[in-house]
């Protein structure tokens, strides 16, 4: 059994080295703290390049509403005497098309400010949309204005709206108006008048084209019968959520195609209502994955979402990255604690601390090269820098470039396997837990007939 002669005793210089290990927690942390604050740059920065162009988008329509008035009694209190009053109560019966085709065409352009960039995008919206009226809505024709009818199309964030919307039914044009209805204080869409006394069993078929510009993200609130809906663009890396996934979808370097096919009964609404039914154009705001929370006791509002993602967000990367700071401070000081245990090299704390505070400083070149070259690139550059630098400063300290040379060689393993852990995200957990057995039976052999609590005196049993 090995007995090793010094100053410290094997477990005094373990204890040691966890002690330095702990205090490096300290930087370690702020370096996280960094990225997080260059990330909150980055995402406002963002914000302020797409500033004044669009938010996300949340398309609706068109719909049909038609107001009616019903009489409605109240009692209110007069000279201390109780007074029934009748009045005349406006309501809206709103109609969902029995069919509505859509085919968007979306064209994506990153606009850049400095070190920053955001996605934004124009797109042009064509539809049809078949309406029917229903021949008993259980309200009284007589009751209805149908001269007063209007066709409402929503949009969540107006300012990106673009010039001159068309919009026809049966093919005579109809002048718009803007905000989401006559009855409404909401701005997010436009509306016309359509008088539908002569509709009678024919069917409405409601043309239209618009254009819109927005960022991110574009989202489709679908309410018909049986709606379709194709986009098109030239944007490579789209991410599909909300509530309703496309049916079809092609993706390549050349953009993508997708088709979606929705239907009322998946929405559970039935295609007639009253009041709050209307309320879809008012209720469309900024998309957010899933579904969008309601004001009304209809439940959240569910949407068909594309996200134009960026390919590589390096801040999630050298966030990643950084996660793994004690794996790399772990294995270098470990292998400087054989050196110093098993080698009969002494290592000071001071020399432990600097080629520790070396390993932090990796992360911060990492995100200082990547915000301006890319992510890749900045890895190698950054991980070649402070492993020269630490093999360097080890074959003084260990007094020999052999030595020193395993050092290097571990080092530029450990950015390997750790550029590995990144690209395989799957399976990072694996591949680490794996590596860290290895070294811990590693360790667990080369200290195996160490006396951790005898004086050192490097000599065997």
């Amino acid at each position: 059994m090995y007995k090793i002669e010094g100053e410290r005793t094997p477990a005094s210089k373990l204890f040691l080295t966890i002690l330095v290990g702990l205090v490096l927690t300290i930087p370690l942390f702020s370096v996280w703290l960094l990225v997080y604050d260059r990330q909150s740059q980055s995402e406002e920065a963002s914000r302020s390049i797409t500033e004044g162009w669009g938010g996300p988008q949340t398309m609706a329509g068109p719909l049909l509403v038609i107001p009616y008035y019903t009489d409605e009694t109240e009692t209110v209190v007069v000279n201390g005497q109780s007074v029934v009053r009748t009045k005349q109560a406006r309501h809206e019966l709103t109609l969902a098309p029995e069919q509505i085709d859509l085919s968007t065409d979306v064209r994506p352009e990153v606009r850049k400010r400095s070190i920053y960039e955001g996605v934004v995008y124009d797109a042009r919206v064509h539809g049809r949309a078949r309406f029917v009226l229903p021949p008993d809505s259980g309200i009284d024709p007589s009751d209805q204005n149908q001269a007063r009818g209007e066709l409402r199309f929503g949009l969540s964030d107006p300012r990106g709206l673009g010039a001159n919307p068309q919009v026809s039914a049966n093919g005579r044009a109809l002048q718009l108006e803007p905000g989401g209805g006559s009855g409404s204080a909401d701005g997010r869409g436009f509306f016309t008048w359509l008088d539908v006394r002569d509709l009678g069993s024919q069917p409405l078929i409601v043309d239209f084209a618009y254009d819109f510009r927005g960022n991110a993200t574009l989202a489709l609130a679908p309410h018909a019968g049986d709606t379709r809906w194709t986009v098109r663009s030239s944007w490579p890396h789209p991410s599909f959520g909300g509530g309703f996934l496309p049916i079809e979808r092609k993706i390549g370097d050349q953009g993508f195609a997708a088709t979606y096919r929705v239907g009322n009964l998946a929405l559970g609404r039935s295609l007639a209502g009253s009041d709050s039914e209307s309320n879809i154009i008012q209720r469309i705001s900024s998309p957010s994955p899933g579904a969008q929370e309601s004001g009304t006791n209809e439940g959240p509002l569910l949407t068909a979402q594309i996200s134009l993602m960026q390919p590589v967000d390096l801040y999630s990367q050298v966030d990643r990255a950084t996660k793994y700071g004690f794996l790399f401070i772990g294995f270098t000081f470990l292998a400087l604690l054989m050196f110093d245990v098993i080698g009969g090299v002494r290592v000071s704390a001071v020399e432990y601390l600097l080629m520790g505070a070396a390993l932090i400083l990796f992360f911060v070149l990492l995100l200082a090269f990547a915000e301006i070259i890319g992510f890749t690139p900045a890895y190698i550059l950054a991980s070649a820098a402070i492993a020269g630098l630490n093999t360097a400063y080890s074959a003084a300290v260990l007094s020999s470039w052999r030595r020193a040379a395993f050092i290097g060689g571990l080092l530029i393993g450990l950015y390997a396997v750790l550029y590995i852990l990144l690209s395989l995200e799957a399976f990072s957990l694996l591949i680490g837990s794996l590596l860290l057995f290895a070294a811990l039976a590693g360790v667990m052999y080369a200290t195996r007939r160490i006396d951790w609590g005898a004086k050192a005196r490097a000599e065997a049993a």
